[in-house]
């Protein structure tokens, strides 16, 4: 039976919310638990994965609804989006508990089965994702002045920081496999300011536009102003990216 588009919604917003939660009930562990909040065994990754896929998957819900795509596409693209989220934090989650790493170790078959799990999910995201992106960029999405522009913009960003997490799992793959895990675990630092910063655009200049929409401007400042913003978080982005590239 088809679910309606509004029951999709809720879910996934629901599902994100559940995510954010799950962040903030590991930063309350780390606070009493302790320990390091860097390094491939801590806290931190339950936490931030928590947080920053709840967010996403937030955002992508709303922003996807200005996609000129058909209803089911994205209602499935959806909801095959929000059990892969649950699926990496989830994943990343139980590893964090067992305090052993979540991503590429190799130490037991068990570890290893996670790990693989996680990769492949990776790389469910990836595609899902650039369904979206692709979208964006074939319709003109709908939406306020400014808009448009801001989704486009963000969904751009957002395959900067496919590419980099990508990238770092490919690395960090191949030391895993040549007998540097240690070197593995640390070889994904230079890439994570590049990653953390491109992921989050494709929510923060929507909302720009969207708040925006409230104001009394005309919609030829507002599209400026979105496009100023957009300009600046591009340049954030290359800075990030020449930043990793020196020490990459």
């Amino acid at each position: 039976m088809k679910m309606p588009r509004a029951a999709v919604d809720r879910v996934c917003r629901t599902t994100g919310l559940l995510l954010v939660v799950s962040g903030l009930v590991h930063l309350v562990v780390f606070a009493v638990d302790g320990g390091p909040w860097d390094g491939p065994v801590s806290w931190r990754k339950p936490v931030t994965f928590g947080l920053s896929f709840g967010v996403t998957l937030i955002a992508l819900t709303w922003v996807t609804s200005y996609l000129r795509m058909g209803a089911r596409l994205r209602s499935a693209v959806l909801l095959v989006l929000a059990a892969d989220f649950v699926a990496e934090v989830g994943g990343i989650t139980l590893q964090a508990w067992r305090r052993v790493p979540s991503h590429l170790n190799m130490e037991t078959l068990f570890d290893a089965s996670v790990s693989m799990a996680l990769a492949v999910g990776g790389g469910v995201l990836v595609v899902l994702l650039t369904v979206f992106a692709v979208v964006s960029f074939r319709h003109r999405p709908t939406g306020p002045a400014g808009m448009p522009l801001a989704v486009r913009s963000g969904f751009a960003l957002l395959l900067v920081a496919l590419a980099s997490g990508a990238a770092m799992i490919a690395r960090g793959v191949v030391l895993t496999r040549t007998g540097h895990q240690e070197a593995a675990y640390h070889s994904t630092a230079p890439l994570k300011p590049l990653h953390g910063i491109s992921l989050h655009a494709v929510l923060a200049l929507p909302l720009l536009a969207g708040l925006l929409s409230r104001t009394p401007w005309s919609e030829r400042t507002r599209r400026r102003i979105v496009a100023a913003a957009a300009g600046c978080y591009a340049a954030a982005v290359a800075l990030a990216a020449v930043r990793a590239a020196l020490t990459y």
